[in-house]
């Protein structure tokens, strides 16, 4: 992706803007730019706020009694988390997660009785709507209420991978050691939000990483750890167990990491949770729209089926 921002920023004209890669890999240096401990933390708080954001208005905005009373409200509170995210007060962030939690729970809301569609697959395509053509909204527009993955979640994953290849694999001791604590650090934060999540149960649950890696590890091997690696599998696993049995599997077309851990494990998934319902999709500028859309519709005419039987 970083080769593919500086094409098209050198085809803009735009070629002084430098672009800085943020990867625990180590692919890229970034000469001038160093990361420092304020800035880390601000980046971590405000993936935290987005994940926390991102589950509270697509879990309300189906619902509401009010057309567009979500969207206000996400729009409100992320300024408000935009204002506050400088200040490092462990107090303040932990007010502020369960201030956002309070005021998405106070939206009137009809009866939550929609189909849920898990979102999962490739991390560009399941988070940016310009990728995916837009899918929360087609879930929605076909009667159901799509259900967004922790951003979070790859992050932490990517680090544990790291302590799984010191352990297992060929990696380092000490970087093992190192990314350990920031998997604790990380998720001590994300306790603040489990706390608030508690509180309100409609929301759901945040599984720990070590919980969601044991969900996958009994199907794929935690040795993926290519792109989303066993991340798929155990974000599909958890959504399932979740009472999100409709998955919709978002893959860039030939993406073989993804095929594997992603369509690869649907007829395990099948075998050992019958009602699941995963719907495989290519995303690529040679395939048709239509088709993309079709196998969306597809998956959501099984979803309501599977819904009016139970």
């Amino acid at each position: 992706y970083v080769g593919f921002l500086r094409k098209a920023l050198k085809e803009a004209g735009l070629d002084h803007v430098p672009v800085i890669s943020f990867n625990i890999a180590g692919l890229e240096e970034n000469p001038g730019f160093t990361l420092t401990a304020p800035m880390l933390k601000r980046i971590v708080r405000g993936t935290i706020y987005g994940d926390l954001l991102a589950r509270l208005f697509y879990r309300t905005r189906p619902y509401e009694q009010e057309k567009g009373a979500s969207l206000k409200l996400l729009d409100h509170l992320a300024q408000y988390c935009l204002e506050h995210l400088n200040n490092g007060s462990r107090r303040i962030f932990s007010r502020m997660v369960h201030d956002m939690t309070d005021a998405f729970a106070a939206v009137p809301c009809f009866e939550r009785a929609k189909p849920r569609v898990g979102m999962v697959g490739e991390i560009l395509l399941k988070y940016h709507p310009g990728a995916n053509n837009h899918a929360a909204d087609i879930i929605e527009a076909e009667g159901g209420e799509a259900v967004p993955t922790d951003i979070a979640n790859f992050l932490l994953y990517s680090l544990y991978d790291k302590v799984f290849a010191a352990r297992y694999l060929s990696g380092k001791r000490m970087e093992g050691i190192k990314n350990r604590f920031f998997i604790w650090w990380i998720e001590r934060m994300r306790n603040e939000v489990r706390a608030a999540l508690a509180r309100h149960p409609v929301f759901g649950e945040m599984p720990h990483i070590s919980e969601l890696a044991g969900m996958a590890k009994d199907i794929v091997g935690l040795g993926h750890q290519t792109g989303e690696g066993w991340l798929l599998t155990a974000e599909m696993v958890s959504f399932i167990r979740e009472g999100v049995p409709n998955i919709l599997c978002m893959q860039p077309f030939a993406c073989l990491p993804n095929h594997c851990t992603g369509k690869g494990v649907i007829k395990e998934l099948k075998r050992r949770y019958p009602l699941s319902n995963v719907a495989p999709v290519d995303y690529d500028p040679g395939a048709s729209e239509v088709n993309q859309l079709n196998r969306i519709k597809l998956m959501m005419a099984v979803a309501h089926k599977n819904m009016r039987k139970n």
